[in-house]
C-alpha cells in the first residue's frame, strides 16, 4: 500500500479528498483468518523508553508515560509489566509487631515471601499453647510443693525472729501483743500486763526504768519488723522466681521451637526474646479457660482484658507475598494520602477508641514494594497531600505511615509512629504531555524522580507493516470481546476511519480506544441487521450512529444556518464579505461551521482593527494572525504611499471567543475586497492562515470545516458552483466522508487548494491577481491593481483633507485654536 500523497493545487480531484483502501489488497477474507495481535502497535519510541525505564534500576528512573487518553497507554504498560514482572525476584513479606520497649513505635519485621503468615500462625499457636500450659503448670502438685518449700523456710525464720523478740521483751519485763491497730509492747508486773492506772501509781524512778526498758523493746521490735519485711520480700522474690521458673518451664520449649524455626532471622529472634521476657513478667495474665468463660460480668470484662493483653504477641502481616510470582504490579485509581502510604485504624474497646500495631493497614506503596506502582497523575494531583507523600517516599526511600493531621496541625498529637519500611519501587505515572511540561517546569523534584519519559504518539505511519498490525489489533479486539468477525471491506473502512480520526492520509490514529469502540458497535449493528459477518455497511452505520448520538448541537446550528437565523450566503457575490470556516469542539465531538466575515474601510492612518480583539473576545493566536495580515498589506501596498485607511473586520453573529489564525487568509480576502470594492463569491468558503508574504499555510480541522459548509449547501441545494478553498499543504489532511467525495465526483461541489493569496483571490473574484512590474505598478484591471489604486485615492484624500484642515487653522500649522474658556467655565 503506497504511502505517497501527491500534493496538488487548483481544483482537487476526488481521489485527493480521501485515501481509500481497496479491500482486495487485504490478504484475508475475514478477520477469522488473521491471528490476533499482542502488544502495542505503532509506538516503537514509547515502547523502547518503557523497556529502558523498567530495566534500569538506578535511583530516580521512574517513568512518566505521556499521551492522549484512549491511546493505549495504560493497556501497554499493563501488558509489558505482565511480561516483565514475573521475571523479577519476589519481594519479601513485611509485618508489624508490638514493641515491648516503646509501645507507640511498632516494630517492622522483614521475612521471605510467605514466611510472614507462617510467623503470624506460629505466634497465634504459641499464645494458645501458653494459655493452656502456664495454668497447667501452676495447678500442678510440683508447683504447690515447691511453693510450700520456698515459703516454709522463710516462715520458720520469721517465726524465730518473733520468738526472739518475745524473749527479749520478757527479759525486759515486757510482752508483745497483736492488736487491730498493729503490734503493741506492754510492760509486765508479776507476770501480768501492767495497766495504765497501775503504771501511773508507780514511783517515778520505777516508771523511768520501765520507759527505758520499753525503749529497748521498741528498738528491738523495729529491728525485728524490718527483718520480717525483708523476709517477706525474700518470700515474694522466691515465689516470683519460682513462678518465672514454672512459667519458663511451660513456655520454654514452645519458644525454643520458634527460635529453631526462625534461627536465620535476627529480628524475629529479638522479638521472641522480648515475648519470653514479657510473658514471664505477666504470667498472671494467663488464666484457665473456665475462668475466662464465667457468667459474672466483671469476670467477663477481666477475661476480655486478658484476651486483649494476649493479642500483643500476635503478628500483623502487612504484606504477604506468599502467592506472588515475581514482582507485584499495583494499579491504584484512587491514590489518596492513606491509600498510598497506609493508615492506622481505630477500634472500640470498653467504650473508647484505641489503636495499636494490629490496626496498621498497608497502602499501595506497601503492596507494590519491590515491584511496580501504576498511577494516573490527574488522580493523585486531585488528592490532598498525596503528591507530596509520594515524592517524600521516593526521595527518602522509605514508607512512613503518618496521620494526615500531622501535616497541618500546629499542636503535636499522641499517636502511633510505626517504624518506616524501606522502599524499593518503580512508579509509573500516566498523564498528558501538558501535565508533564507543567510539572517539569514547576516542581523541582519531578525531574529528579521521573527521569524516563515515554511519549505515546497520536498516530503511526500508514504503511504495510502498521496496516498488518492494525488488522491484527482488530482481530484481537474481536476475539477478546466475543464479537462478530469483520470481512475485509469492513476492515478497510475501519482503516479509513482511523485515518480520518487523525486527519491525515499518511497516518493511522493511535486512539485505540475509539477504534475499539467502533469495532464493538459495528458488531452490534451487524447483529441488528442479521449479519453473521460485519460488513462495510455495518461499520458505516456504527460511525453514523456514533455521530448521531453526539451532534445535537451541530444540528441546531445547521437549522439556524439553513433558515437564515445565522446569516451565511451560499450564492451570489458581495463586496467586503466572505464565508470563513471554524471548528467547534463539544467534548468528544467536533464539527465545522461557516461564519460570515465582513470588512469595512474608511479614511484613516493605517489602522486595521479586529472587533473581536478590541472587545477582548479573541485569543493571542488570532491577534498574531491579524498582525500578520497587517504586515502583508504594508509590504504589498505601502511602498509608494502610506496606508491612509482605517479598516474593521469581524465575525458577524459570533458571540463566543475566537482564537487561532486559521481565518487570517479569509480576513485578508475580505479586506482586499472592501478596499478595492471587488465582489467576492459567496458560494465559496475559505480557510487557511497566511504569512506576511501572502503564502497560505496549513490549518487544523480542515476536514470538519469542508463538511460543515457542504452540509449547509446540501440543505439549501447544491448548485454545482459551491465549494471550499483550502491550503495546498492541507491536502494530505483530507479524509472526507464518502457523500462529499461523491458530490465532487458528480460536479456538484468543488474543493480548491491554493498556495498563495493570489491563487485564492483569483478564484473568489474571477479577476487576475496581477503581478508587479519593474516600476512597482500592478495591471489596473487586476485585483492588486484595483486595491493599489483605491489605496492611492485614500492617500490623496487624506493628504487633501490634511491640507484643508491646516489651511483652516488660524496659525496655518494645524487645527483651529479653540477659544479660551471663561473663568466660570474653567472653574466648573
Amino acid at each position: 500500500m503506497s504511502n505517497e500523497i501527491r500534493l496538488v493545487t487548483g481544483e482537487l480531484p476526488p481521489d485527493a479528498l480521501r485515501r481509500r483502501v481497496d479491500p482486495a489488497s487485504l490478504p484475508f477474507e475475514t478477520t477469522a483468518d488473521v491471528p490476533p495481535g499482542r502488544g502495542t502497535i505503532g509506538q516503537p519510541r514509547a515502547i523502547d523508553a518503557i523497556t529502558f525505564g523498567l530495566e534500569i534500576r538506578a535511583t530516580g528512573y521512574n517513568i512518566y508515560v505521556s499521551g492522549q487518553p484512549g491511546s493505549g497507554r495504560e493497556t501497554s504498560i499493563i501488558d509489558m509489566l505482565a511480561e516483565f514482572a514475573p521475571r523479577m525476584p519476589t519481594p519479601d513479606d513485611w509485618a508489624y509487631v508490638h514493641n515491648f520497649e516503646d509501645s507507640d513505635r511498632p516494630t517492622a519485621i522483614r521475612l521471605p515471601a510467605g514466611r510472614g503468615t507462617t510467623l503470624a500462625a506460629d505466634m497465634q499457636r504459641f499464645v494458645a499453647d501458653a494459655q493452656r500450659e502456664i495454668p497447667r503448670a501452676f495447678d500442678s502438685e510440683d508447683y504447690a510443693r515447691r511453693q510450700r518449700n520456698a515459703l516454709s523456710a522463710v516462715g520458720q525464720r520469721r517465726d524465730q525472729l518473733f520468738e526472739e523478740l518475745q524473749q527479749f521483751a520478757a527479759t525486759n519485763s515486757f510482752t508483745i501483743q497483736m492488736t487491730p491497730t498493729g503490734i503493741a509492747t506492754i510492760p509486765v508486773a508479776n507476770d501480768q500486763p501492767l495497766s495504765n492506772e497501775a503504771y501511773a501509781q508507780l514511783p517515778e524512778d520505777e516508771r523511768k526504768a520501765i520507759d527505758e526498758r520499753g525503749q529497748l523493746v521498741q528498738e528491738q521490735l523495729g529491728s525485728t519488723m524490718r527483718k520480717a519485711r525483708e523476709l517477706d520480700r525474700e518470700a515474694g522474690e522466691r515465689v516470683s522466681e519460682l513462678n518465672r521458673e514454672v512459667a519458663l518451664f511451660a513456655i520454654g520449649p514452645l519458644l525454643d521451637e520458634l527460635r529453631e524455626r526462625y534461627h536465620d532471622y535476627r529480628e524475629v529472634l529479638h522479638f521472641i526474646d522480648q515475648v519470653q521476657e514479657d510473658v514471664l513478667t505477666h504470667y498472671a495474665e494467663f488464666r484457665p479457660a473456665e475462668q475466662q468463660q464465667s457468667a459474672d460480668p466483671a469476670q467477663q470484662v477481666q477475661a476480655a482484658r486478658r484476651v486483649e493483653f494476649a493479642a500483643r504477641y500476635n503478628v500483623n502481616v502487612l504484606i504477604d507475598n506468599g502467592g506472588t510470582h515475581g514482582a507485584p504490579v499495583v494499579s491504584e485509581r484512587n491514590p489518596s494520602y492513606y491509600n498510598l502510604i497506609g493508615r492506622m485504624e481505630y477500634r472500640s474497646l470498653f467504650g473508647s477508641m484505641v489503636t495499636d500495631f494490629r490496626e496498621i493497614k498497608p497502602g499501595a506503596l506497601h503492596r507494590a514494594n519491590g515491584g511496580f506502582l501504576v498511577l494516573h497523575i490527574t488522580d493523585i494531583l486531585r488528592q490532598p497531600f498525596a503528591w507530596d507523600a509520594l515524592k517524600r517516599a521516593l526521595v527518602g526511600k522509605e514508607i512512613r505511615i503518618e496521620h494526615m493531621g500531622e501535616q497541618t496541625s500546629m499542636v503535636p498529637t499522641a499517636t502511633l509512629r510505626p517504624e518506616p519500611i524501606p522502599l524499593d519501587i518503580k512508579v509509573i505515572l500516566i498523564g498528558t504531555s501538558l501535565l508533564y511540561q507543567t510539572l517539569y517546569a514547576t516542581d523541582e523534584e519531578f525531574a529528579e524522580l521521573f527521569k524516563v519519559k515515554a511519549e505515546f504518539a497520536p498516530d503511526m505511519q500508514w504503511d504495510d507493516q502498521n496496516t498488518t498490525d492494525y488488522v491484527a489489533f482488530i482481530s484481537r479486539q474481536i476475539r477478546d470481546n466475543g464479537l462478530r468477525h469483520f470481512d475485509r471491506s469492513a476492515v478497510a473502512r475501519v482503516l479509513e476511519y482511523s485515518a480520518r480520526l487523525r486527519e491525515d492520509q499518511r497516518k493511522l490514529s493511535t486512539r485505540m480506544q475509539d477504534i475499539a469502540n467502533v469495532i464493538t458497535e459495528a458488531s452490534y449493528w451487524a447483529g441488528n441487521a442479521g449479519h453473521e459477518i460485519v460488513t462495510v455497511d455495518d461499520v458505516a452505520q456504527a460511525i453514523l450512529q456514533k455521530i448521531h448520538r453526539a451532534n445535537l448541537i451541530e444540528e441546531r446550528v445547521q437549522e439556524r444556518l439553513i433558515d437564515g437565523t445565522i446569516d451565511v450566503e451560499t450564492d451570489g457575490s458581495r463586496v467586503g464579505q466572505i464565508n470563513g470556516l471554524s471548528v467547534i469542539s463539544i467534548g468528544d465531538y467536533t464539527f465545522g461551521q461557516p461564519s460570515r466575515i465582513s470588512a469595512r474601510v474608511a479614511l484613516g492612518s493605517g489602522d486595521i482593527d479586529s472587533i473581536e480583539r478590541e472587545i477582548n473576545q479573541s485569543g493571542p493566536s488570532h491577534g498574531k494572525g491579524f498582525l500578520i495580515l497587517s504586515g502583508y498589506l504594508r509590504g504589498q501596498y505601502g511602498k509608494k504611499a502610506p496606508l491612509a485607511i482605517r479598516a474593521t473586520i469581524t465575525f458577524e453573529q459570533s458571540y463566543n471567543g475566537v482564537d487561532g489564525d486559521s481565518a487570517s487568509s479569509t480576513e485578508l480576502y475580505a479586506l482586499l475586497s472592501a478596499i478595492g470594492e471587488i465582489p467576492l463569491r459567496q458560494d465559496i468558503a475559505v480557510t487557511g492562515s497566511v504569512d506576511q508574504y501572502g503564502t497560505v499555510q496549513a490549518v487544523g480541522g480542515v476536514t470538519d470545516k469542508i463538511e460543515g459548509f457542504f452540509k449547509v449547501c446540501q440543505a439549501r441545494g447544491l448548485t454545482g458552483q459551491q465549494g471550499v478553498i483550502v491550503p495546498a499543504t492541507n491536502v494530505p489532511s483530507l479524509m472526507l466522508f464518502p457523500e462529499v467525495v461523491e458530490a465532487v465526483e458528480a460536479g456538484q461541489f468543488h474543493i480548491w487548494a491554493v498556495q498563495s493569496i493570489d491563487e485564492g483571490i483569483e478564484l473568489l473574484t474571477g479577476l487576475p491577481a496581477g503581478e508587479m512590474d519593474a516600476d512597482g505598478n500592478y495591471p489596473p484591471e487586476s485585483v492588486h491593481g484595483k486595491v493599489a489604486a483605491r489605496l492611492e485615492e485614500y492617500a490623496m484624500q487624506a493628504q487633501a483633507f490634511s491640507a484643508q484642515r491646516q489651511a483652516a487653522s488660524p496659525d496655518g500649522h494645524g487645527e483651529p485654536t479653540p477659544a479660551p474658556l471663561d473663568t466660570k467655565s474653567q472653574a466648573l
